[in-house]
């Protein structure tokens, strides 16, 4: 399965959160998508809208697991999906922003 390290995403990639709301709530990378794992295939419409045409789509959950079973479903379907290894875990240890959907900080669930 493609993956990626936190610290090789440059700023504009293209992430894809797959937690669940609440997790979303209380913080999350600033410019994600947001289709929680749970509602993922109904909503499956909002990413192909929303993805860059060509560009890579970068998976990201809690921990991983959950954004690397969406992300072997979308490369199965032809896109051109990679999971973001230790999710947001591994972002928040590494210092990069997490926020609520009022721009404040937040926090990984």
């Amino acid at each position: 399965m493609p993956t990626v390290e936190i610290a090789d995403l440059k700023d504009d990639d293209f992430l894809l959160d797959v937690r669940e709301d609440d997790e979303w709530k209380a913080g999350h990378a600033e410019r994600a998508l947001h289709i929680p794992v749970s509602e993922f295939m109904a909503r499956f419409g909002e990413l192909t809208e929303a993805a860059p045409q060509g560009g890579h789509v970068y998976v990201i959950c809690r921990s991983g697991n959950r954004s690397a079973r969406v992300t072997l479903y979308l490369v199965q379907q032809g896109v051109d999906a990679v999971n973001v290894d230790g999710g947001m875990q591994v972002w928040q240890a590494m210092g990069r922003p997490v926020v609520t959907d009022d721009g404040q900080p937040g926090l990984v669930l």
